[in-house]
């Protein structure tokens, strides 16, 4: 059973950081990457950040410069830091594997909710 627990969202100003912390089962870091979707009100769920098991990392053109991501192998854990929040950057937040690029797991957490806005 995989398990995907995100967390660190919540209400910032345009310009602020938020760092989000994802605690999923090890099966995931032994997947080939990681990665963070979003979730806006209306849109389909989108690609942010990804980090393939040799650690290159690959963002979304709209996060670039702005966000980064990481991960601990020993705690199971990956993080998104995200400095110089856009309005545009509010959504839902997931954290999942991918066995291939571009193909999450048919499993998703509840997500963490970030919300821009001044």
């Amino acid at each position: 059973q995989v398990q995907l627990v995100e967390s660190g969202g919540g209400l910032v100003q345009p310009g602020g950081s938020l760092r989000l912390s994802c605690a999923a089962s090890g099966s995931i870091f032994r997947m080939y990457a990681q990665a963070w979707y979003r979730q806006a009100p209306g849109k389909q769920r989108e690609i942010v950040a990804r980090i393939t098991r040799g650690g290159t990392t690959t963002y979304a053109d709209s996060v670039k410069g702005r966000f980064t991501i990481s991960r601990d192998n020993a705690k199971n854990a990956l993080y998104l830091q995200m400095n110089s929040l856009k309005i545009e950057d509010t959504a839902v937040y997931y954290c999942n594997g991918e066995a291939v690029i571009g193909a999450p797991l048919n499993s998703w957490g509840q997500g963490t909710q970030v919300t821009v806005s001044s």
